[in-house]
């Protein structure tokens, strides 16, 4: 009898689990084509001849321990736990933006670009901010506000105790040398700031001060030297 009614309830939820499978399907498609037009728009803009493809992942964030594979097979993969901090377009333009450096610069090289691969693992630090920099100006050429790429960071990469010790940059440090490159290069998206009153850029100024000191400094006495950023 148990059996019956277990066998009945099943039944009589079948319908409403294929909606609901339905309506996932169509909320990814959704995801997947909002991803495809900024990656299509970053890629035309900036004349990049090279295929990328790019795929939205639904799955848990441990999925992005097969990253590497993406310099091999030419992928672009936005996880789940990555978009839900996407709040505009111009911090998906920021994501993709730097996710298509390391993909096109892949295909650089000897080898089929297998030898530049391998260069940007060996050197994260200095191909991070390579990478950061390329992006700002990808997104610009594409006609996004680079200053989105300090939000998502911001927002995303907490701040490591040390970094000699790291395979990454201080995220501080990081996004100054993002800020100094949007300063000297795009000097009006600064100006006519978009994301003045966006909470996250509002706590990168409160925790930039120091650091933002020392730019102020450099452009005063009109220095050529790396400001070395905390």
């Amino acid at each position: 009898m148990k059996k019956k009614i277990f066998l009945l309830a099943i039944l009589l939820l079948l319908p409403f689990l294929s909606f609901a499978n339905d309506e996932a399907l169509k909320n990814e498609q959704t995801v997947q084509t909002r991803i495809n037009h900024c990656a299509m728009k970053i890629l035309n803009a900036n004349e990049i001849n090279k295929p990328v493809v790019f795929v939205y992942d639904n799955r848990e964030k441990e999925v992005k321990l097969k990253i590497d594979k993406t310099l091999t097979k030419r992928q672009v993969i936005v996880y789940r736990d990555d978009y839900k901090f996407l709040e505009d377009e111009n911090e998906l333009a920021a994501y993709l933006a730097r996710q298509i450096v390391f993909a096109a610069r892949s295909y650089d090289g000897i080898f089929n670009g297998a030898l530049r691969s391998l260069q940007m693992k060996a050197a994260p630090k200095k191909f991070e901010i390579v990478a950061d920099k390329i992006a700002v100006d990808y997104m610009v050429k594409a006609g996004y506000n680079p200053i989105a790429l300090i939000t998502y960071i911001q927002k995303t990469q907490p701040q490591k105790r040390y970094d000699i010790i790291s395979n990454k940059n201080l995220t501080s440090k990081r996004l100054m040398m993002i800020y100094e490159y949007i300063y000297t290069k795009y000097p009006y998206f600064l100006v006519n700031n978009e994301y003045k009153t966006n909470e996250n850029y509002q706590n990168f100024l409160l925790n930039s001060e120091n650091n933002r000191y020392l730019l102020l400094e450099k452009i005063k006495t009109n220095s050529k030297e790396k400001i070395k950023y905390e």
